[in-house]
């Protein structure tokens, strides 16, 4: 695919938050925001996107003979690594500012990007926390999940346990059946509302913190759900001694070379928004 990248939308402008949503999320840990990007500017890199996921898809077994994890989605980590263009999608200003304006914080890094297309006929995600893999000193993490296509009532955003982001680690296991039903019970025992937004449009999104519970409905539907995330961090922020084996490989996988105590940053965490800049 041939591609000249001063054609693709820059995504530079701002997205205003008012006081009332920054407010929300910080008690909530999520929050959904309608048109954060325009259909115009998704449909420019949703073909992209999708490209680079059908090239780097490693699945080869059909959906029905994987375990829950494989069920759930295809997934594509780094993506802007392998791809200018895509770059020019995740490193978009407009993104890393609703995320430190979420987090009140002056200034993020990327952690990383992932597609999560789920394929017809996929399986839920299971509950889980999403910080148990980041061998991050902060609270300050945040992702930011855009579907790159119409998401159905059916199907639905993601769905959240409120304020469960305040509770931190609330279980070591990773995504698994074993998480879903410890996650579960947690949330069902503390009677703790969970929220799912319902049906999105391509360039909404919703925004949850690191130590947010949630989970994904499966897809009934035959079309793929298509799905961009970008997960930020605060900086300064230091690398964790990794506590679990879930941390001691993020931590060997996405900062090489890097020792706990010492900046979480590098060549593949750059800055992404500045507000003194």
């Amino acid at each position: 695919m041939t591609i000249e990248l001063s054609k693709l939308p820059d995504l530079h402008q701002n997205y205003d938050l008012s006081s009332e949503q920054r407010t929300y999320y910080q008690e909530q840990g999520h929050i959904m925001l309608r048109h954060v990007a325009s259909a115009e500017e998704v449909q420019a890199y949703r073909p992209i996107i999708g490209d680079m996921v059908r090239q780097l898809n490693r699945h080869t077994k059909p959906l029905e003979e994987r375990d829950t994890y494989g069920k759930a989605f295809i997934q594509i980590g780094n993506v802007w690594v392998k791809s200018e263009a895509v770059q020019r999608f995740v490193f978009a200003k407009r993104f890393a500012k609703i995320a430190a304006d979420l987090m009140g914080v002056d200034r993020v890094r990327i952690y990383a990007d992932q597609a999560l297309y789920k394929e017809p006929g996929g399986g839920h995600t299971p509950w889980h926390q999403d910080q148990i893999y980041w061998p991050l000193d902060t609270n300050n993490t945040i992702t930011m999940w855009m579907p790159l296509v119409p998401i159905p009532d059916e199907v639905g955003s993601m769905t959240f346990a409120s304020g469960t982001h305040h509770s931190g680690y609330i279980t070591k296991q990773v995504i698994s059946d074993e998480s879903h039903k410890t996650l579960k019970d947690y949330i069902q025992s503390k009677r703790i509302e969970t929220i799912n937004y319902g049906g999105m449009a391509a360039g909404d999104a919703t925004f949850h913190a690191g130590w947010t519970l949630h989970s994904a409905p499966a897809n009934p539907t035959e079309q793929m759900r298509e799905v961009m995330t970008i997960i930020f961090y605060a900086d300064p922020t230091n690398l964790l001694e990794p506590d679990s084996n879930a941390r001691k490989n993020d931590l060997a996988s996405w900062f090489p070379g890097l020792k706990p105590g010492e900046p979480a940053a590098g060549p593949t965490h750059p800055i992404l928004y500045d507000r003194h800049a």
